[in-house]
């Protein structure tokens, strides 16, 4: 590649140059000085290919204004670092790639209040002395879950992880070939419990286990007996598995205790939702004679992602003394969005307070006066020609690798007259990002996941999204002749 002339290159403007203009700074402003600087020297790179190109004239003021007059479309372009909060159009209610459960205004609250200042995390204030951090959320999780006493970890899986470590470490753990299941992002339980030291045994077959299985594979090595609920997929036809308390049983007359990684974390009857399904309760489970039952704080709970452990008082106790805990506890975030989300749960507001369930718990009627809301939201604020929207009937879906048979009816906007995957690119783009879901040849975006204040928010998206779209010529074959 030939050099710039030494016109060429006195003629470009050096970055300072432009950083000193009353656009950058305002941009500077808005997104930070890195930003904006990445920005310009990418600008002022482009500029020096076009000079050697000889596509543009070896004038500093014409360069300089050309150089202006593209910074903030680069600067626009360049999508800000950081988690961003987007608006939910799938359908899918616990989306795991979008953060699943979001929080509610008084777990948002009590997050606001316990990180203002200082809060007592481990410190006992009646007794003025260190006290532990579940002291708070124990009480609430025992009454939402059972047990005597419970411990809070990051995620489920490090529920499980912490008990195989702390109770079967160089032992074995004895669980059924049909759960041996796969969780999100292609970890497996099996791999859970060997990186724990333990060693996996395996019983019965996929389809079928029974209690005498788990019997012969007790012995003296043996450090626990595993169960783990199948949430998210399903077994059905021709299967058997013993009971909790056959099991319950078999763990006590062998003196090792009986895990249960439940996953979900429902806090309540998922029929008194509306849902068909009844997925299995932590309390049902400890009544049962589980020693200790392992929740996820994100899914049916509706909290904060975390994993709770609850179970009998001299178990828990054994977690929360082992060393791994101190890696795997939560900060004070998190401990204050579970205590207000489980509080909403043992006082009965959950399907108030709590927006996962009360987007599970929405009526059909309710979803489509949301839609239609939408709809003529987008309709009254300008749509481009050729695009129609239109309200459809929809099936949604619980998500977050639970209640994988539930089928949620629902109601979604659809948008015809543009190409869906330009539409739904331009979308994840735009200042408020919106998730859709395209199928049909069409984009649709189901409210069963919006929550009631983001429908403006929405809206807007939509026809911004939409007006590029069309102007960038995305229209779909069979309205090239409209």
């Amino acid at each position: 590649m030939s050099q710039p002339t030494p016109a060429a290159r006195r003629a470009l403007p050096p970055a300072h140059e432009i950083l000193a203009t009353t656009l950058a700074q305002e941009l500077i402003e808005q997104r930070g000085r890195p930003a904006v600087t990445a920005a310009v020297r990418a600008v002022l790179d482009t500029l020096r290919a076009e000079l050697l190109a000889g596509a543009l004239p070896a004038e500093r003021d014409a360069l300089r204004t050309v150089a202006v007059a593209r910074l903030q479309q680069q600067v626009m372009s360049t999508r800000p670092a950081g988690l961003r909060r987007v608006i939910n159009a799938t359908g899918v209610v616990l989306h795991t790639n979008l953060g699943r459960a979001p929080l509610g205004e008084t777990a948002l609250a009590a997050v606001t209040e316990a990180c203002r200042g200082y809060a007592a995390v481990e410190y006992d204030l009646a007794r003025g002395a260190r006290g532990h951090r579940d002291a708070l959320v124990a009480p609430l999780a025992n009454a939402v879950f059972g047990g005597d006493d419970a411990v809070v970890v990051n995620n489920c899986a490090a529920a499980v992880l912490l008990a195989a470590t702390a109770l079967a470490a160089g032992r074995e753990v004895v669980v059924s070939r049909g759960e041996l299941v796969e969780i999100g992002g292609g970890f497996r339980v099996p791999d859970v419990i060997a990186s724990c030291g333990a060693r996996l045994v395996e019983v019965g077959t996929t389809n079928k286990t029974r209690a005498a299985d788990y019997e012969r594979a007790l012995g003296p090595d043996t450090g626990a007996i595993l169960v783990v609920h199948r949430s998210n997929f399903a077994m059905v036809g021709f299967t058997a598995q013993p009971t909790l308390p056959e099991l319950a049983a078999l763990a006590r007359a062998r003196g090792v205790p009986l895990l249960v990684d439940l996953g979900s974390g429902a806090g309540e009857d998922t029929r008194a939702l509306g849902l068909r399904t009844r997925e299995p309760l932590s309390r049902e489970c400890v009544a049962e004679g589980a020693d200790l039952v392992m929740v996820s704080g994100d899914k049916l709970l509706g909290g904060p992602q975390a994993g709770i452990i609850v179970g009998g008082s001299v178990w828990v106790g054994r977690l929360r003394a082992h060393p791994l805990m101190r890696a795997l506890r939560p900060g004070r975030l998190v401990l204050a969005a579970l205590e207000a989300t489980l509080r909403a749960h043992a006082d009965g507001r959950a399907a108030r307070d709590v927006p996962a369930v009360a987007l599970l718990a929405r009526p059909a009627a309710e979803l489509r006066a949301l839609a239609e809301t939408l709809l003529a939201t987008l309709v009254a604020g300008g749509l481009p020609d050729y695009v129609k929207t239109s309200l459809t009937a929809t099936e949604a879906r619980v998500g977050g690798g639970t209640l994988p048979l539930e089928v949620l009816a629902s109601w979604a906007v659809r948008v015809d007259g543009v190409a869906p995957d330009a539409l739904a690119a331009a979308l994840r783009a735009g200042d408020r990002p919106v998730v859709g879901r395209g199928f049909d040849g069409a984009l649709h975006l189901d409210v069963r996941s919006v929550l009631p204040w983001e429908v403006g928010d929405l809206a807007m998206a939509v026809l911004a999204a939409l007006h590029q779209t069309v102007a960038n010529g995305a229209r779909p074959e069979h309205a090239s002749g409209a």
